[in-house]
C-alpha cells in the first residue's frame, strides 16, 4: 500500500512540475517576443536617424527636391 501511495505521489509531483515548466516556457516565449519587438523599434529609429538631414542646407536641398 505504501509503495502505491509513493508511486501516486511521485506521478502527481511529476505532473505538477510539468505544468510549472510549461508556464516558465510560456513566460520565456513572451519575453522573447517583447525583445524582438523592442529590437525592431530600435532598428526603425536607427534607420530614421541615419536618413535624417545632417544640416539645414541638407534639409533645404531635400525640401527643394521633394525628397520628403
Amino acid at each position: 500500500m505504501a509503495a502505491l501511495a509513493l508511486a501516486l505521489l511521485t506521478i502527481a509531483l511529476f505532473i505538477l512540475n510539468l505544468r510549472r515548466q510549461a508556464e516558465r516556457a510560456g513566460r520565456a516565449a513572451e519575453r522573447l517576443d517583447q525583445l524582438e519587438q523592442t529590437h525592431a523599434f530600435h532598428r526603425q529609429m536607427l534607420d530614421a536617424a541615419a536618413r535624417r538631414p545632417r544640416s539645414r542646407d541638407d534639409l533645404l536641398d531635400r525640401l527643394r527636391d521633394g525628397g520628403f
